[in-house]
């Protein structure tokens, strides 16, 4: 073999050999990382894996308020008796409203108004959309993962760690819904989203998963199809001769919109499974009987005082209480 051949022989021999050391060097460094991977996903002691892994599920308590809370003075001893790191609260009021100490009794609803409110007029959609805006403003913190949507009549009928625990032990949703055959309030020009076997009825006051809440927040078509097509026919807002054409026509059945959206939403959802009975009261967690009511609405000032002077939410101060409004 020639010098010449040799020494290019030699180079290629040296060229394969760096190109070894390059590669191995580069999968021990891939290596590395995996493993620094591995031993982050496990726990290090670090502050951010710790929140992951310690953080305490909270219950959002949603309130859908026409102005202020006049039973938040119930409210106010509940939470008072809570730990505060299982709670969060979201109030929906008229666009401009604020809680503060002219407004309401409870700190606890200081500044808890969302700013991007929206008029709510009974029987209309803009119900069901102020429901999905404060699903939409709960979400945002991850630690929620109970949502219960209350009125501004609503009062607890249980201590906090009751209705926690209670809550916190069952991975369902707790929605009423049944198929009443009787109402004709379903409009056939929902078909082709909607069919009539799919549509439901039922209480607007529910208490969802997170899973669930994401549905309705992320729902666009048959919040769509309720918008145009479920409508309350108001004596104010239509003559007669309106309302009988409307009939006819089939544009609307008057319908009102909070009382079917999330039951007909879950019934037309094939990964969302729900569980009916006729309207016969029962309620299991973990096998065993429970009530199944936690809160209980249309409630007075002074049946909410009742409650309060009966302990029914927990140890309440009466020399602290603040009167007014």
């Amino acid at each position: 073999m020639s010098v010449a051949r040799k020494r290019a022989h030699h180079g290629v021999r040296y060229l394969g050999l760096g190109f070894r050391v390059v590669l191995f060097l580069a999968l021990l460094a891939l290596v590395r990382v995996v493993l620094r991977i591995h031993n982050d996903s496990l726990g290090d002691g670090s502050e951010s894996s710790k929140e992951i892994t310690f953080r305490v599920p909270k219950v959002a308590f949603l309130f859908l308020a026409r102005s202020n809370l006049p039973l938040d003075f119930v409210w106010d001893t509940f939470f008072k008796n809570a730990e505060s790191e299982k709670f969060s609260i979201y109030v929906h009021s008229k666009p401009g409203f604020v809680f503060d100490a002219s407004t309401t009794k409870s700190t606890f609803f200081y500044d808890r108004q969302l700013k991007n409110s929206v008029k709510v007029i009974w029987g209309g959609s803009t119900m069901i959309e102020a429901e999905r805006l404060l699903l939409k403003s709960a979400l945002v913190d991850p630690a929620n993962q109970r949502f219960v949507l209350l009125s501004d009549s609503c009062v607890p009928l249980y201590k906090f760690t009751y209705i926690y625990n209670y809550l916190m032990a069952s991975r369902k949703s707790f929605v009423d819904i049944f198929l009443d055959k009787k109402e004709g309030r379903y409009n056939p020009k929902m078909a082709s989203i909607i069919t009539k076997q799919k549509w439901r009825k039922g209480s607007q006051w529910i208490a969802l998963v997170r899973k669930h809440a994401e549905v309705v927040v992320s729902d666009k078509t048959v919040f769509r199809v309720f918008k145009k097509y479920c409508k309350r026919l108001l004596g104010t807002e239509f003559t007669r001769m309106h309302r009988i054409k409307a009939i006819f026509q089939m544009e609307s059945g008057d319908c009102i919109p909070d009382e079917h959206y999330v039951q007909t939403l879950f019934s037309s959802i094939d990964h969302v499974n729900y569980e009916m009975e006729h309207r016969t009261e029962w309620c299991k967690c973990n096998s065993s009987e429970v009530p199944c009511f936690l809160f209980a609405r249309k409630f007075s000032r002074g049946a909410g005082m009742r409650i309060l002077f009966d302990g029914v939410v927990g140890a309440f101060d009466s020399g602290s209480m603040r009167l007014g409004f």
